[in-house]
């Protein structure tokens, strides 16, 4: 069966009567309600066929027997295309990176096949929620600097921020005890960059008052490996997120109005955003799900006061 135009106004077997017709075209064209240059056209067709759209040749730039040569210098040669175009313009003065591309597009040789094997990503390992990632970011008032610490739960995505003057180690343990007494379920984990806050460069890392701290709390402390910062990649992610909706949004005055809308904006997250990393729930609702199976009765924190979702 003829494939048809897909504005075509006429079918086959109406072109076939008009080849064959001896009426005039006014006639034919009124009879079967077309155009009179549309039966003009068929009466002077040989056949009821639709022509190709398109260039009736398949390559301007290109004769077929260059088309062939840059075909083998790829296939033969495993060239990138642009050292095939750096070695075939001396041959083909005309020849343009596009139309070289295009024509190894339509003979499928864009891509090809390495015999290097691929890399393997490296699957992310699950944890049960109270694996924190956590991080300091820079943001501004018009009364000037503060630093906002952020931790984020790399299961559930609930998240905690606290706003300080400073981010000494002194203010990084007060951080990590607010938290600690505030987050929904137990913290069993905390990954943090190896900034002086977190941990020491020399000597015993054990000593450090952050990690002291961690211990005493019954947490593991980790560090992300040197220059690795994408290892700490969520709360990065976060730190963004924060910023989208505070500062880049809007001009704050004060430290307090700052504090404000980051902590409505921090609680709509947690209590009333769905996401799409969790299927549609929201964090504190996925918090909530894993508290209450008998998995995660154990991780359950005595010290968080919320009993129920945020209204």
């Amino acid at each position: 069966m003829a494939k048809l135009h897909g504005r075509a106004t006429t079918t086959p077997f109406i072109r076939k009567a008009i080849q064959e017709s001896n009426d005039t075209i006014a006639t034919l064209a009124a009879r079967y309600n077309i155009n009179p240059k549309t039966v003009i056209k068929w009466k002077n067709r040989a056949t009821t066929e639709d022509k190709k759209c398109g260039p009736h040749s398949k390559s301007k730039s290109l004769t077929p027997a260059q088309e062939a040569l840059a075909i083998a210098v790829r296939k033969q040669d495993q060239f990138s295309i642009a050292d095939c175009f750096y070695i075939l313009k001396p041959i083909i003065p005309h020849l343009s990176l596009s139309s070289l591309y295009r024509s190894y597009k339509r003979h499928g040789v864009n891509r090809l096949e390495t015999d290097s094997p691929k890399k393997t990503r490296k699957k992310f390992k699950e944890y049960k929620p109270g694996y924190l990632h956590v991080d300091i970011t820079q943001v501004y008032t018009e009364e000037g600097k503060l630093y906002l610490f952020v931790g984020i739960d790399r299961t559930t995505k609930f998240c905690f921020v606290k706003l300080y003057n400073n981010q000494t180690a002194t203010t990084a343990t007060a951080f990590l005890k607010e938290m600690h007494r505030l987050f929904p379920n137990k913290i069993t984990h905390i990954l943090t960059d190896n900034g002086l806050q977190f941990t020491c460069h020399k000597g015993d890392k054990e000593a450090h008052i952050f990690r002291k701290s961690c211990s005493e709390l019954g947490i593991e402390h980790r560090t992300t490996k040197p220059y690795h910062p994408w290892t700490n990649g969520q709360v990065e992610r976060m730190n963004r997120t924060l910023k989208e909706a505070t500062i880049k949004k809007f001009y704050y005055q004060t430290h307090e109005k700052l504090a404000k809308h980051l902590e409505t904006f921090v609680a709509a997250y947690n209590y009333a955003q769905p996401l799409k990393s969790l299927r549609g729930k929201t964090p504190y609702e996925k918090v909530s799900l894993y508290l209450q199976s008998e998995q995660g009765k154990s991780y359950l924190n005595p010290n968080h006061k919320i009993t129920e979702y945020y209204r």
